[in-house]
């Protein structure tokens, strides 16, 4: 009998996950992450943020932990606090400290789901590890998962191609409602469990005051790029990303205005009016540490950003990066996010995004 060690967040998707392993005949060992310390997961008032007089992390746990002992499993629990805190958390900062918008998730998955976590289901003895994404592998390639909607493979991009050689998907053919039913089915604690919003580490919280702990806030001056002037005020350019509309605090200018970009030596903010103003769009862009899990191509399509539509792109490559093109421009394509590219239903792989430029230039204001 094969042995399957699955990732289990305590949400539906790894409950459903573990149950349908199980069904195939595989012998299933649980194994739950503590990625953060929940110590440090509170309001910043002074008040742990609690349901019931337990963290949120600690509630998943023993969500997980009732899910396993109803469908008589093993449960195993690894801390990987430090291993997170170095090669995501400290990632986050340092790319916000660039005035880029980093995606920790996907370095999330990068280095922790899908490495140290195969290291450590690698001693239980597994055959195959495998989590409750929203993905496929069918011969060695990764495929997007059958509900479009909560497909994960944007998130998936960064994987190495060695570490998906032994990964099972088993909730990439269903849908989302499918799952929910088959966790009511067998009476789970997460049949209903709504699923995790927000990073990991901020959930659900307030972001400004859960950075305010790690960066400096630097208020500067908010200026409108078509006529130069000052008309407003940031609190700290890490928090505004490109195409960013709510949350300005401009006055009567509040909701037509767009972030378009920042210059990190002027501490300056730059809106433009109108979600269809020139400054926000681009026709290229250069992406950096490109991880590829297919064959590379000149042709293809490429997502900017989670749940944005495919769009036609040609590549070009220069040493270790790509120059991707798409003339037909595209909005709000943010330094710092995941280019991720996709041959129909294929996950080709993808890189970060290191500079943003139209007509052959570097946008100045990016």
């Amino acid at each position: 009998m094969k042995k399957v060690v699955v990732g289990m967040s305590g949400g539906v998707d790894s409950s459903v996950a573990a149950i349908l392993l199980k069904e195939q005949g595989y012998e299933v060992i649980g194994l739950f992450m503590r990625n953060w310390d929940a110590t440090i997961n509170n309001d910043f008032l002074g008040n742990p943020t609690i349901n019931d007089n337990i963290c949120p992390q600690e509630q998943d746990y023993n969500d997980a932990l009732a899910v396993a002992k109803k469908i008589n499993i093993p449960l195993y629990r690894v801390d990987f606090i430090k291993e997170y805190w170095d090669y995501v958390f400290t990632y986050f900062l340092d790319e916000l400290k660039k005035g880029r918008t980093p995606n920790p998730d996907i370095m999330c998955n990068k280095y922790i789901k899908f490495d140290m976590f195969l290291k450590e289901a690698n001693k239980l003895g597994a055959d195959y590890v495998a989590t409750g994404h929203y993905a496929r592998i069918k011969d060695g390639k990764l495929l997007r998962s059958i509900d479009n909607n909560k497909d994960q493979t944007y998130f998936l991009s960064q994987v190495s191609k060695e570490h998906l050689k032994n990964v099972l998907f088993p909730v990439g053919h269903l849908n989302k409602k499918e799952v929910r039913e088959i966790a009511l089915k067998y009476d789970l604690i997460t049949a209903s469990k709504k699923d995790s919003t927000g990073i990991c580490f901020i959930g659900e919280r307030n972001m400004t005051k859960f950075l305010e702990n790690y960066l400096p806030n630097q208020e500067g001056n908010i200026v409108d790029i078509d006529t130069n002037k000052i008309i407003g005020k940031h609190i700290g350019l890490m928090y505004y990303t490109i195409g960013q509309r709510r949350g300005l605090n401009i006055g009567g200018y509040e909701n037509r205005m767009f972030v378009v970009g920042k210059d990190l030596n002027k501490n300056v903010l730059y809106v433009a009016l109108g979600e269809d103003n020139e400054y926000l769009y681009s026709d290229s862009c250069l992406v950096t540490d490109v991880n590829w899990l297919g064959d590379k191509v000149n042709q293809c399509t490429a997502k900017f950003r989670y749940r944005q539509p495919d769009n036609e792109v040609t590549l070009e490559f220069i040493g270790d990066e790509v120059l991707v093109k798409y003339p037909q421009k595209i909005k709000a394509v943010t330094p710092g996010q995941a280019c991720v590219f996709y041959l129909g239903e294929q996950c080709l792989g993808g890189g970060i995004i290191k500079e943003v430029r139209k007509n052959n230039e570097k946008l100045w204001y990016l």
